[in-house]
């Protein structure tokens, strides 16, 4: 187990904060108060992305927080991600410039490249953000684009400052691997889906072992899919925030089934970026410092592990690239 800090150090020894914000899913129309009020509540960290769609207000509520003197640029840690349409070398530079743009920002905290899937190449002036179209009302197709001249590409944008720190989402053991081969700046973060439901020791601590931090999504598992309509197949499902094992160990300690669950994931080294819009939740979320798992019941949460990947591409652009 790893001692849980609010802060975790990076590689080239910057912090990022332990507990943050995320930004999919918020819509564009309270995406600037909600972000405001956040930093209000305390956060510092906020995880967005290019496909998010919500750029623009996210920037402005973050422009807002620092005018009124709430915070300092300085004291946030803002997160993004290159789309899967701009992994030639030549879109990189446009895209995190976009981005900057949008936010209304000098430079990202940390730039992700979203998921190890090119697409073909969608203008900003067809279609932005594009997400899995491709411009025209079609689904979009994959690109053949090395994903070494997409890191090359990323390490120019780290190089003039663009980025404090690059990183990687949705990667495998197997292409983390690659990547280090070749890597001449490593990645600082690898983020990726982490819950009990999907405990990925091996990948863990892989990633860990090679100095790179990982940042937990979707800590609540189903929770977040409903509404891109996920389904249980199975009649033994049960929703991770409602599981007997979660829910006992919650009432133990005096907290939510949601701290439990942030826990798990910091315990084990890992930042967590969950959504909510209600304040209390989102003190609730920050309030997870003051209680300790017990072995016993680490060992409980990682027994629930069923492999179980709700964000799937092979579901809304057909690259299966959990496929085994």
């Amino acid at each position: 187990m790893v001692a849980a800090e609010a802060l975790i150090t990076l590689r080239n020894g910057l912090k990022m904060p332990t507990v943050g914000l995320g930004l999919w899913k918020i819509s564009r129309d309270t995406a600037a108060s909600q972000v405001y009020n956040a930093i209000k509540v305390g956060y510092r960290l906020f995880d967005g992305a290019c496909d998010y769609g919500n750029e623009v207000e996210a920037g402005q509520g973050i422009k807002r927080a620092i005018d009124e003197g709430l915070v300092k640029r300085s004291d946030l840690f803002i997160t993004s991600k290159l789309w899967c349409t701009y992994h030639a070398r030549e879109h990189v530079k446009p895209a995190v410039q976009r981005t900057l743009s949008d936010l209304g920002l000098d430079y990202v905290d940390l730039y992700l490249v979203h998921f190890p899937i090119a697409l073909k190449y969608v203008p900003f002036d067809v279609k932005y953000p594009p997400e899995t179209d491709d411009g025209h009302g079609n689904q979009n197709t994959r690109e053949l684009v090395p994903f070494q001249e997409t890191w090359e590409a990323m390490e120019a944008v780290y190089a003039e400052g663009l980025a404090k720190n690059i990183g990687v989402s949705n990667m495998s053991g197997a292409i983390m691997y690659d990547l280090l081969s070749y890597a001449k700046v490593k990645p600082a973060v690898l983020q990726i889906e982490l819950h009990p439901y999907l405990v990925r020791k091996q990948l863990v601590d892989l990633t860990q072992s090679e100095g790179i931090a990982i940042t937990a999504y979707s800590s609540f598992g189903d929770a977040s899919y409903y509404e891109t309509g996920f389904k249980a197949d199975d009649s033994s499902f049960k929703p991770l925030l409602q599981h007997d094992v979660i829910v006992d160990i919650a009432q133990k300690h005096g907290k939510t089934p949601a701290q439990v669950l942030l826990r798990w994931a910091v315990e084990r080294g890992c930042a967590v970026i969950p959504k909510s819009s209600n304040n209390n939740r989102l003190r609730e979320n920050l309030d997870i410092f003051s209680f300790a798992l017990s072995a016993d019941e680490i060992e409980k949460l990682n027994a629930l592990d069923r492999k179980l990947i709700f964000n799937e591409p092979a579901n809304w652009i057909n690259t299966a690239i959990w496929a085994s």
